[in-house]
């Protein structure tokens, strides 16, 4: 069952990236062979191309060779170019396809393309390195048209481009002249219409009475705090009005999806270029960079830009069309994933953090209501919850009261068995098991191994591997009374210790993560706390085992020995205090460091476990 759902990810995944191919950087365009369009979902732009193109000849034979120069004009601005398309048409008939075939001069900066099954019937670029010059031999065909055109379009940065560049006309030998065509630097573009700029910023004042409203931090009014995340929608005759905002570097965006994981969703995006802010439809299929849809559905867009806060308002059609790709219907109840991150030159980047995500489905054509929602998902947060309660509390119990309990209830037993051995081995069982579901939850939350987790799930495996190996070498232990006991007891003491520390980094790792990112620094303190705590516990103990405090310096000696100790274990690794001597009240004083350690481990997990359930 696995396999074919592999299959089908990876069919749905090579699916969007040949539909996307075009927005690569590496030039592998074949797709545009035609149209000489590239599908990064905007428009040509208007203005004239600051590009020349130019021909070593105007006249040619079949088979004779051109060298074709595309270069940027000289100015103060210093232009540059990323991507090219350069093709030759037959210039009676434009739309035919491309004629003859390229050479390459420079293959570090240009490669040849196979369009209609002819190898090298255009070059483009091989990386988006900014260039101002590139040089290409073109070679009439054995039967070329009378008169051929070279076309270009270029890429200068991801929402600007010329398509189809006119470039100069060069005629065979002996052929009539054709008619005046468009000279080097036209291209055709559409138009749109631009946005215009709010004179104010949003407020919270009518949410849950007038408009819907998702927040981060709840009940933030965007007008007063930088910091709030803001989404507002208002059902206004047949259309929708939404609102957004949020301190961005490149980009605020909000989604509207099925279910609580990305892809196949309905994507907003309003997009920091310079000075100005581009409002757009975008869709996304898989966990794949938006596409931004080639129809316009909104209409009406507004956007400010102030203090680092990027502000958008649009409305739209609560029904769109079947025809429009992959548009929602707002009268339908969605989950609305709201994310900012960077963008470059147009096109955005990976988010910053984990989307806020709505707790529940939300009729966007429903009653005006304050929506909660949550940055982690609920399958993280429990793996979290499990690790803490594993690592921080359970395995720290249970590694005290084996260290420093087993002399005091040596012959006091539960069960059958003595009670140290009781609670340490319900302990390191609990944290086992707790483990073994932590372990697995990022896995399902994932659907496979995560490539951007860093070191995290690295450490989490060898703590894993590590926690199953220790009930299993218990099993197999040897007798208390064998010689061989002393590989065990340090075995099984250095095992366990190096599976706590690395639990400790993974962690500390684990809290920073985009998919649980706890609050900085202070998460990072109280975390801190907490491994600080167990080591005074454990330092204050030991200390008073060695007799270093006033409360045991009543035990007047101390031995190592292997043969009076009635415990399981003859042969003790640390020291402990000869059966001769009392120790009632040295035990009672370990009693209570039990006591005052568990009251503040539990009050350090009390407060994590409130951060975790709030993010």
């Amino acid at each position: 069952m696995e396999v074919p759902v592999k299959v089908w990810a990876l069919l749905v995944l090579l699916s969007v990236c040949l539909k996307t191919v075009l927005c690569f950087s590496n030039g592998k365009v074949e797709q545009a062979c035609d149209d000489m369009t590239p599908e990064h979902g905007h428009q040509s732009s208007p203005h004239p191309p600051p590009y020349n193109i130019t021909v070593d000849k105007s006249k040619f034979s079949p088979l004779e060779q051109i060298k074709v120069t595309l270069s940027a004009v000289p100015s103060e601005n210093k232009t540059h170019f990323k991507g090219f398309l350069i093709e030759a048409r037959n210039a009676s008939n434009p739309n035919a396809g491309p004629v003859g075939s390229f050479t390459l001069l420079d293959p570090e900066i240009s490669q040849l393309l196979r369009c209609d099954d002819r190898e090298g019937a255009a070059v483009s670029h091989t990386s988006e390195v900014s260039k101002t010059k590139v040089q290409v031999i073109w070679t009439a065909p054995q039967d070329p048209p009378s008169s051929v055109q070279f076309q270009v379009t270029v890429v200068q940065k991801y929402k600007l481009y010329w398509v189809r560049i006119q470039g100069p006309v060069v005629s065979l030998n002996d052929a009539p002249p054709l008619p005046p065509l468009p000279t080097a630097g036209q291209s055709v573009a559409k138009t749109t219409t631009a946005a215009s700029i709010l004179s104010d910023a949003f407020t919270s004042d009518d949410c849950g009475i007038k408009k819907s409203c998702l927040r981060e931090p709840a009940g933030c009014d965007p007008r007063k705090d930088a910091l709030c995340y803001f989404l507002s929608f208002r059902t206004e005759d047949a259309s929708v009005v939404f609102e957004l905002s949020g301190p961005a570097p490149g980009y605020i965006s909000f989604a509207l999806s099925t279910d609580k994981w990305m892809g196949e969703d309905d994507v907003y995006l309003c997009i920091k270029e310079d000075d100005r802010v581009d409002i757009s439809a975008a869709y996304v299929q898989g966990r794949t960079h938006p596409v931004i849809a080639s129809e316009n559905v909104l209409r009406d867009t507004a956007w400010r830009l102030a203090d680092g806060v990027i502000q958008c308002r649009f409305r739209r059609n609560i029904r769109i069309p079947a025809t429009y790709q992959n548009r929602s219907d707002l009268g339908e109840a969605h989950y609305l994933f709201m994310a900012h991150g960077r963008a470059e030159g147009g096109r955005t980047h990976r988010h910053d953090r984990q989307p806020l995500i709505s707790t529940n489905p939300v009729l966007i054509t429903g009653l005006p209501e304050d929506v909660t929602g949550s940055r982690s998902h609920l399958l993280i947060k429990f793996h979290a919850v499990f690790m803490l309660i594993a690592w921080m509390t359970t395995v720290s119990t249970g590694v005290i009261i084996a260290r420093y309990f087993k002399p005091d209830w040596a012959e006091t037993t539960l069960c059958g068995q003595r009670v140290w051995f009781q609670f340490h081995r319900a302990l390191m069982l609990v944290t086992v098991l707790l483990t073994c579901i932590g372990f697995i939850l990022p896995f399902v939350y994932r659907g496979g191994w995560s490539k951007r987790a860093g070191s995290h799930p690295y450490l989490g495996c060898t703590v894993m591997a590590l926690a199953l190996i220790q009930p299993i070498m218990a099993l197999f232990r040897p007798a208390p009374d064998t010689s061989r006991r002393y590989v065990f007891n340090w075995l099984h003491l250095g095992t366990g210790t190096i599976a706590q520390v690395i639990a400790v980094v993974a962690i500390c790792l684990g809290i920073h993560q985009q998919a649980l990112l706890l609050p900085a620094p202070w998460s990072t303190g109280v975390l801190a706390g907490y491994v600080v705590w167990f080591v005074l516990a454990d330092l204050v103990l030991e200390v008073h085992r060695r007799g270093l405090f006033s409360i045991g310096q009543f035990v007047k000696s101390f031995e190592i020995h292997t043969e009076n100790i009635q415990t399981e274990d003859r042969e003790e690794i640390l020291f402990v205090p000869s059966e001769n001597e009392s120790y009632i009240k040295g035990h009672c004083f370990k009693k209570i460091v039990l006591a005052v350690y568990l009251c503040g481990n539990l009050g350090f997990l009390i407060i994590l476990l409130a951060t975790i359930s709030a993010v």
